[in-house]
């Protein structure tokens, strides 16, 4: 019959089964874990330091997605993948950030070097659930890098790919730049005059 400590270990695993082998601090000591034996666990080798308070269990098999999860964990579950990581995550245009970019509450104040960080609400429409990780939607990641500094080029590709994928329409990407600053809306604009999808 299980004991108290195989049922601790049974919770943890289901967990970070659902993270991508992932799990934070604050989680086990949720679960049971003291700070003493989360040191414990690491020393032995069962768990594995990923940065600050993130874990991970030993031998997890690699996926690309890896990083988003991890992410997804170190910001208490708030973060969503967005802007240029959103449109390689969409495989739109050959965007291929040096950073990962995700969108926070505007009420954190989290900040890493791995990391560019943007803040401000986003509404569940705008969100897709990737299991251990969110990403913002096609139509919302092109208004997004349509707003910042991504080169013309690049949004002028995306917003083709999208379209030829039947992703979106002109209609719906143009009635998003109209709720959009001027900058996305104009290069937005822009993009869709030059895709030639009618």
């Amino acid at each position: 019959m299980p004991g108290p400590r195989q049922d601790l270990r049974r919770a943890l695993h289901e967990l970070a089964f659902r993270q991508a082998g992932y799990f934070s601090a604050a989680q086990a000591k949720e679960l049971g874990y003291s700070h003493q034996a989360q040191k414990y666990h690491v020393d032995h080798g069962n768990w594995v330091r990923i940065d600050r308070g993130v874990f991970r269990l030993p031998g997890w098999p690699s996926s690309t997605d890896d990083v988003f999860a991890r992410w997804t964990i170190w910001s208490r579950g708030r973060a969503v993948v967005s802007h240029d990581s959103a449109l390689a995550v969409h495989d739109l245009s050959d965007a291929n950030p040096a950073h990962i970019h995700i969108t926070l509450p505007s009420s954190a104040n989290h900040r890493h070097d791995a990391l560019v960080i943007h803040h401000g609400p986003l509404p569940d429409d705008d969100v897709e659930e990737r299991g251990a990780w969110r990403v913002t939607t096609i139509e919302r990641t092109l208004v997004d890098v349509a707003g910042g500094s991504t080169p013309q080029e690049l949004i002028d590709a995306a917003v083709a790919e999208a379209l030829a994928r039947g992703a979106t329409t002109p209609r719906r990407l143009l009635r998003r730049a109209a709720d959009a600053d001027d900058h996305a809306a104009l290069r937005l604009e822009r993009a869709l005059a030059r895709s030639n999808v009618q």
